[in-house]
């Protein structure tokens, strides 16, 4: 066993004395974390040298940045803590793109990053390795808080705080950073034997949810948006229960999608960038808006104009009227909806009679708008020669088992899933909280190593284009090494096929979206990967094989998709 000494970081003979790495690893084991994933790094070795005496399972990543978006995947998908362990400077700061993803959208995570000695620190520049100003500085705007533990009997309590941190909705990333010498010397505080993390409440005010209620019981015309703080509140069943006692039609965001069943008679699924979407939401008299910031893309990029008034939930409360004015419940969507579901059956029942009329839009039923927006919907899509598209994403659709995961790049084949993806028992997961590249093959890594932990089937599907497949295609040899169940369907068009949709329409010629790319099915089967090339049209039995498959293994498909006619520009 390699020990350090911490003043020079040199190769010392290994004592197995409990250093600081122990407590650290300890902490997370008592608070029930199972896997960590990151990079070993030299400052971070008292973190690595105290796993080899603990229970933790390490998944070693290529690239911090995959790392981080590994943690976030399985934390989606398990809806467990995700633990990422990062080395000082390069590595810590090669993590953040994939944090501000977790961060965005809302991920629970704890990240533990090493530091240079404490006598380095204060930003005074003695030439140590790796070394930085202020390194949590640079985690500010991607984490929900930061902290530097400068003592080893400090670190039990301050991951306890950490870990209550990232539960607590909003939930997210929270970032502690733990000095060289403090990892490694040895320590007299005793092994940790429990550790107890709480997420602390969050309910809504009794008042706003009265007011909330009056609204709702007058409302002729209500509809509900479901953003991603739906889902992150497990807040499906009360949605449904709301919905349905409203007659409220309910459209999903990208990050809401599956909040709500696609095919209920009141789903308008999450067609959001519709202008006929747009119409209706805009119609309502009453907008309940739920884990949004009604942001760019659930505006339909800043085009919607409500005439009615909006009841908007959220745990974050710089959401709350960030872009509408409305009636802002800062509360967890779950709590919110539950305490709002409570009181509306009462006001319901007094002032709805059995059998009476009910919603009413402009003569129409709900479940009859629902049907004519879909419809219209339909054949719009229908009208724009987009045949090809509309069959590849039915095709992957059906091949997708009805309860397997998914994991969403930034690629075209992602923009249409954000509008037509049934999730059915499944979950969809995409980038779209940060939209950098990179995320869908390392998350889904995560995701998969993740669901096997708990004791589920772990096959999972990723979907990137070749530019984003490029970000993280040295995992490939992460999910070899670790025999990761995961599929991976890369859709090759030869460069950066929405940037290129984009810049022909906004200026008649696109500029360096084109890209020199490698054989993707060479490639895979040089990191000792199965894969194959097939058409569009043989995308779902591939997909089927590469299920039933062990291990991991890549579908390629080279084929160029468009993307719908935008609706916000107008005609």
């Amino acid at each position: 066993m390699i020990d350090f000494d911490p003043g020079t970081a040199a190769p010392t003979k290994g004592t197995n004395v409990r250093n600081g790495g122990d407590l650290v690893v300890e902490t997370l084991e008592a608070l029930g974390a199972k896997t960590v994933f990151g990079i070993p790094g030299q400052h971070a070795l008292g973190l690595f040298d105290a796993m080899g005496r603990g229970n933790l399972h390490f998944v070693s990543s290529r690239v911090e940045n995959n790392s981080a978006f590994a943690a976030d995947g399985y934390s989606r998908a398990t809806g467990e803590v995700g633990v990422l362990f990062l080395s000082t400077g390069p590595g810590a700061l090669t993590s953040l793109a994939g944090l501000q993803e977790a961060y965005a959208t809302g991920v629970p995570m704890v990240v533990v990053a090493s530091q240079i000695p404490l006598e380095g620190l204060g930003a005074r520049r003695k030439g140590m390795l790796h070394q930085l100003d202020d390194q949590k500085a640079s985690a500010a705007n991607v984490t929900k808080s930061q902290r530097l533990i400068q003592h080893a009997s400090g670190i039990p309590s301050a991951i306890q705080d950490a870990w209550t941190e990232a539960i607590s909705s909003p939930q997210g990333p929270v970032w502690i950073e733990i000095p060289q010498n403090v990892l490694l010397d040895p320590i007299m505080v005793p092994p940790v034997e429990d550790a107890l993390a709480e997420a602390a409440d969050n309910p809504p005010r009794v008042e706003l949810i009265r007011e909330a209620v009056k609204w709702l019981s007058t409302a002729e015309r209500p509809a509900i948006i479901a953003g991603g703080g739906t889902r992150r509140g497990r807040a499906e069943k009360s949605l449904l229960s709301i919905a349905e006692k409203l007659r409220a039609p309910v459209i999903c965001t990208p990050g809401g999608n599956g909040a709500f069943p696609w095919t209920h008679e009141l789903s308008l699924q999450s067609w959001i960038e519709d202008r006929h979407m747009t119409d209706v939401l805009e119609d309502a008299d009453v907008l309940i808006v739920i884990g949004s910031s009604l942001g760019e893309v659930t505006s339909n990029y800043f085009t919607f104009e409500p005439r009615g008034r909006i009841i908007q939930i959220d745990a974050e409360p710089r959401v709350l009227e960030s872009n509408r004015p409305g009636l802002g419940i800062r509360a967890d969507a779950g709590q919110a909806l539950a305490a709002l579901d409570s009181a509306l059956d009462e006001a319901l029942s007094a002032v709805r009679n059995p059998g009476g009329a009910g919603p009413d839009w402009h003569g129409t039923t709900p479940e009859d708008l629902v049907k004519e927006s879909l419809a219209k919907v339909r054949a719009r899509l229908e009208a724009q020669d987009l045949g090809k598209e509309l069959k590849f994403m039915a095709d992957i659709r059906e091949a997708v088992p009805a309860d397997m995961q998914t994991f969403w790049d930034m690629t075209i084949s992602a923009y249409w899933a954000w509008s037509c993806w049934d999730a059915r028992e499944g979950q969809f997961h995409s980038a779209q909280g940060a939209g950098g590249l990179g995320y869908g093959f390392p998350a889904a890594i995560g995701g998969a190593v993740g669901l096997e932990t708990v004791g589920k089937p772990g096959r999972v599907l990723a979907v990137s284009g070749d530019g984003s497949a490029m970000y993280s295609i040295s995992e490939l040899a992460t999910a070899k090494q670790h025999n990761v169940p995961v599929t991976w369907l890369i859709v090759d068009d030869g460069g950066y096929g929405i940037l290129r949709e984009y810049m022909v329409g906004a200026f008649g010629k696109a500029t360096a979206t084109e890209l020199a790319r490698p054989d993707f099915v060479k490639l895979a089967e040089a990191f000792g990967v199965p894969a194959r090339r097939v058409a569009p049209g043989d995308v779902g039995d591939a997909l089927r094989e590469g299920f039933a498959a062990d291990g991991p293994n890549v579908v390629v498909v080279e084929t160029l998709l468009k993307m719908f006619g935008p609706t916000h520009l107008g005609d």
